[in-house]
């Protein structure tokens, strides 16, 4: 007897996707997310065929105040090699070739099985972008919260551009992240001579072989994304953590305006620590509970730093959006509300 793969899409799977007159239906996605830091990313080709290798300045040049009749030593500037990798994450869908003819609707279910794969690819690199940490898996590269994870003594210099909000409940603790993208600060890198961005690739007719050796005919299809992150100036990544969601949505209007307040000052700090904005384009990144809570702010016209901006256009798209001195505020649900409490 052949027992089928939980992957393997079955008759019962098709027969679920047909609407009342036999056609592939409108999939409802309802484990569909808003990762806006996808459309933000700033996507560069790589140096290496493995990621890209950066130089950092650590070090600069003496100057000296010099006397007439004397000379002064010579300095130099000290620079250091970094090499960032880049992950490859996959997917493979493989369609019963006379599962999918059925009926006639073939383009049609394959494309709604596609809708899928893609949405999961997007929320795995999102989630990484945020939370990738090779140290658990090698497969990953490193994400935005390893790197700003530490304030504790002995810290790395990047401990400056990390901001507690004072939570202590990893149970209701998230982050808001301030990222310069730019060249020369923070940027996305594909491997040396590879493509940018997700490939969707219709492998045709192919014969696979079941788990008990058997084969089938099948319609396959592969989906691959090679991507990294570079943090070429740490200086321009600001970490706020620690947020307690549970104040942003309290029952006391009270409390959570209060907190609202407190996030709010907290993201001006943010900003005073990145060197120069103009270096790229910068923008905060959220999950949706902090964002709704600062957009209920931002209807308080007593403060003029949060602003909902009506119908007006966001990197070149037409949009209501919200801002704070400027600074777009962008929404990405793979930002838990479960981090570790950074102490």
């Amino acid at each position: 007897m052949t027992t089928l793969a939980a992957t393997s899409l079955t008759l019962a799977d098709w027969a679920k996707r047909l609407d009342p007159e036999g056609r592939i239906a409108a999939v409802a996605e309802l484990l569909s997310q808003s990762n806006e830091i996808l459309s933000d990313c700033m996507f560069k080709e790589g140096n290496l065929p493995t990621g890209d290798r950066v130089v950092i300045r650590t070090g600069l040049p003496t100057a000296y105040w010099r006397a007439l009749n004397q000379g002064i030593p010579s300095s130099k500037s000290t620079t250091a090699q970094v090499d960032e990798a880049c992950g490859m994450l996959e997917a493979r869908s493989e369609v019963d070739k006379d599962l999918a003819m059925l009926n006639g609707n073939t383009a049609q279910f394959r494309l709604s099985e596609d809708a899928a794969f893609l949405e999961a690819m997007n929320q795995t690199m999102a989630t990484t972008l945020f939370y990738g940490n090779p140290a658990t898996d090698p497969k990953q590269f490193l994400g935005l919260a390893p790197r700003y994870s530490d304030i504790g003594v002995g810290s790395p210099n990047n401990a400056q551009n990390i901001i507690s909000a004072g939570g202590a409940d990893a149970t209701t603790n998230t982050s808001i992240y301030l990222v310069v993208w730019g060249d020369n600060t923070v940027y996305c890198p594909f491997p040396k001579g590879s493509k940018a961005g997700l490939l969707h690739e219709d492998l045709g007719e192919q014969t696979v072989y079941n788990s008990d050796g058997t084969r089938m005919q099948a319609l396959a299809t592969r989906y691959q994304w090679k991507n990294g992150l570079v943090v070429k100036d740490w200086r321009y990544v600001v970490r706020i953590c620690n947020i307690n969601t549970a104040h942003l949505i309290a029952q006391s209007d009270t409390q959570a305006a209060t907190a609202a307040t407190a996030i709010i000052k907290l993201m001006l700090r943010a900003l005073y620590r990145v060197p120069n904005l103009s270096m790229g384009r910068a923008a905060f990144y959220m999950n949706r509970t902090v964002h709704e809570g600062l957009s209920i702010a931002a209807l308080d016209k007593t403060q003029y730093v949060l602003k909902i901006n009506e119908g007006m256009t966001l990197y070149g798209t037409p949009q209501s959006w919200l801002s704070f001195l400027g600074v777009p505020l962008r929404k990405n649900d793979a930002i838990v509300t479960t981090e570790a409490v950074v102490a």
